[in-house]
């Protein structure tokens, strides 16, 4: 039997008062003597110990009214959320966005465990998550002999709106290397909206990368404050920067944590662009696929919502409270 009757706690409460062990109501009542352990434990009176079979029933029936029910997934759910994920969304995302639309509450965790079940049975939706269910590598324990760059401004002197991502243009910029580090893919990125550009360039050089990040950086000139970059040498020639568009800072050397956004986006590039992949056999048409789709996602800090939509607000209303 899963559960206890009232009749069968109203007996406990009875031979409990006529002094009976244990395992002789267990016995009596046809249930294990762990069974009437748990019970007395669960639901005896706070205040005094007491079991009373009211109480013990009473508190029996709150728990099974506040335990979250368990949704029943019919077909069209099920596609929808089979949908979303193919749209290359995270679990969590497929929850907020199924929340925001007014349909059942599916936990992601759930999700997870939808998405494990349609792999055993050798479906392919787990390849549409962004790690594909491998594990994080450990950061920080490997070293990176960077000469010193000259001119390097610290990240401690950048402003306090860049800081709390409470005003759309201030950036972050980083690089990601190619297959057999032959080049590279420039990922520039607004901190407090999630907004994202990428360029690609065939050599990783400091020359290379000043050429291409103009460009990108003229397509949206009057809405540059300052970019955040990391200690890498590409970056050297960073003085461009400074004097043609905004201040430029150097993140803490080992510390990604400081281009935090930066470092999450680039994970979503590579999502798309595997460490394997050959750049050169990368168009512009297809950089510009990826970096669409990113913009177009849905973002858990923003309640779902995607960077398109939280960058036009805080354009027209600056002090609007999306971000986190």
């Amino acid at each position: 039997m899963s559960h206890l009757s009232y009749k069968q706690r109203y007996s406990i409460e009875v031979l409990l008062k006529a002094g009976k062990s244990q395992t002789e109501i267990g016995k009596i009542i046809s249930v294990d003597k762990s069974v009437i352990s748990r019970e007395i434990k669960r639901n005896r009176d706070e205040r005094n110990g007491a079991y009373k079979a009211v109480l013990a029933q009473k508190k029996y029936d709150t728990r099974l009214n506040s335990k979250p029910k368990h949704t029943k997934l019919n077909a069209e759910l099920y596609s929808e959320i089979k949908d979303l994920i193919k749209q290359d969304y995270s679990p969590e995302q497929v929850s907020g966005v199924l929340k925001k639309m007014g349909k059942e509450a599916i936990l992601h965790e759930w999700i997870y465990q939808l998405i494990w079940r349609d792999k055993r049975q050798k479906g392919d939706l787990y390849t549409h998550l962004r790690r594909k269910g491998r594990r994080y590598r450990k950061r920080g324990s490997s070293k990176d002999y960077k000469g010193q760059i000259i001119g390097r401004v610290g990240i401690e002197k950048r402003p306090k709106e860049a800081n709390n991502r409470s005003e759309f243009r201030h950036l972050e910029v980083d690089t990601i290397i190619g297959q057999n580090h032959k080049g590279a893919i420039i990922t520039l990125n607004d901190r407090a909206s999630g907004m994202l550009w990428v360029g690609k360039v065939t050599t990783r050089d400091a020359q290379s990368i000043k050429i291409k990040l103009s460009q990108m950086l003229d397509e949206i000139r009057p809405f540059i404050k300052s970019i955040t970059g990391d200690n890498g040498k590409e970056f050297s020639e960073h003085q461009f920067i400074t004097d043609e568009y905004c201040d430029f800072f150097f993140a803490i050397p080992y510390s990604p944590r400081e281009k935090g956004s930066n470092e999450n986006l680039n994970g979503l590039v590579r999502y798309y662009i595997p460490k394997s992949s050959d750049f050169s056999l990368l168009s512009e048409e297809r950089i510009l696929e990826i970096q669409n789709k990113i913009n177009h996602r849905p973002r858990k800090r923003f309640e779902f919502e995607n960077p398109i939509f939280v960058m036009e607000k805080l354009l027209i209303n600056p002090k609007v409270a999306l971000v986190a």
